[in-house]
């Protein structure tokens, strides 16, 4: 081997920043063979002239976008998680050093790897955190209102819309107890309530057109629990499922399983890990729960016999979290093999398959 083949770069990890990126090259041997700070302006140009390789990023603002950028141009990009990256780390922190263990980090055979997002993941994606940030803030808006409302006197029941309902007639009636500018500041909460309401219709809107459209969502709709939202934001999250190599995997990602801590003969299971995306979990606990609220479609969905022999022994929480694993093993079989739910009778059981 020639020193000049030896410093060809084959492995290559990036730090990305805002407006800087700093990279690291390592020849086939693994040495350090390129160290360059690049602008955002300078970095395609350079990536266009460099050799094909395999890049490591992490897996942040921008790096799905810089990843098909750099798929275009001839290279191999993977993203990682950063907790996957930082023991990798040596030393002091610096963003070349950070690079220095993204391009270690690639290489390694039992990483565990993101696919990278394509632009309309990305958008849904947006629209389901735009949803989610204009629902937080009407809970913020309601639980206000609700505490001057106490601060005063007046109690209402518990639930949105029995607020909804008694606001108009607390504002007119109960003026013994609210002065002016406090029923002038809860009307203002009021229409504030009133707009986010009418920004998450319309973007809910926008996110049942997208699903309807989409095939994958399609698929996912037919399995229970599951509506355009879930089914959304999986397709949004995972695509097609081609991250994980089995359903498991998946359910482990979206922190709905337990979490373990063994050591020796001793298996220690605990509460769930609640890793991986924690919006997406909540949505599959919420589609557990649906579930169980209609016992009437156990049987129908195939689920009948494994619901009711798991909640002899397991606390209805705990069967909600069991029920959401399931759904999800189920929701990645529907997308990573492009089949649609079904369920399968046999004369002893239903159960579902795909």
């Amino acid at each position: 081997m020639t020193r000049q083949s030896s410093k060809i770069v084959t492995t290559l990890g990036i730090d990305i920043g805002k407006n800087s990126f700093h990279l690291i090259g390592l020849d086939e041997r693994g040495a350090i063979v390129l160290r360059k700070k690049l602008t955002r302006s300078q970095l395609e140009p350079f990536f266009a002239n460099l050799p094909p390789c395999l890049i490591g990023m992490e897996a942040c603002v921008g790096a799905h976008h810089l990843s098909r950028r750099l798929k275009a141009l001839g290279h191999k990009t993977k993203l990682m998680p950063a907790r996957y990256v930082r023991p990798y780390s040596k030393g002091q922190k610096n963003d070349f050093r950070d690079a220095e263990a993204i391009a270690e980090a690639v290489q390694r055979p039992t990483m565990k790897f993101v696919a990278t997002k394509t632009q309309d993941q990305l958008d849904l994606q947006a629209m389901h955190r735009v949803r989610n940030r204009l629902v937080r803030q009407r809970t913020s808006v309601i639980n206000q209102i609700r505490t001057f409302l106490l601060d005063r006197g007046v109690a209402v029941r518990q639930g949105s819309r029995f607020l909804r309902a008694e606001l108009g007639t607390i504002l007119a009636t109960r003026t013994d107890v609210l002065s002016p500018p406090m029923i002038h500041l809860i009307e203002d909460l009021a229409l504030d309530w009133r707009g986010l309401d009418e920004r998450i219709e319309r973007i809910s809107a926008e996110i049942e057109g997208v699903a309807d459209k989409d095939a994958g969502c399609g698929r996912l709709m037919a399995v229970p629990g599951i509506g355009p939202l879930i089914s959304s934001a999986t397709v949004a999250a995972i695509g097609k499922g081609d991250a994980f190599s089995k359903g498991r995997d998946f359910a482990a990602w979206l922190g709905i399983v337990p979490k373990q801590f063994s050591t020796g003969d001793r298996t220690i299971l605990g509460s769930i890990s609640k890793r991986g995306n924690c919006y997406l979990r909540a949505l599959f606990v919420q589609a557990a729960w649906v579930v169980l609220g209609k016992p009437k479609s156990w049987e129908r969905h195939g689920l009948k016999p494994w619901i009711e022999a798991a909640a002899k022994r397991l606390h209805p929480n705990v069967l909600a979290i069991a029920l959401a694993n399931k759904l999800a093993r189920i929701a990645w079989a529907v997308l990573a093999k492009e089949r649609t739910f079904e369920v399968v009778t046999t004369d002893e059981m239903a159960a579902p398959s795909v």
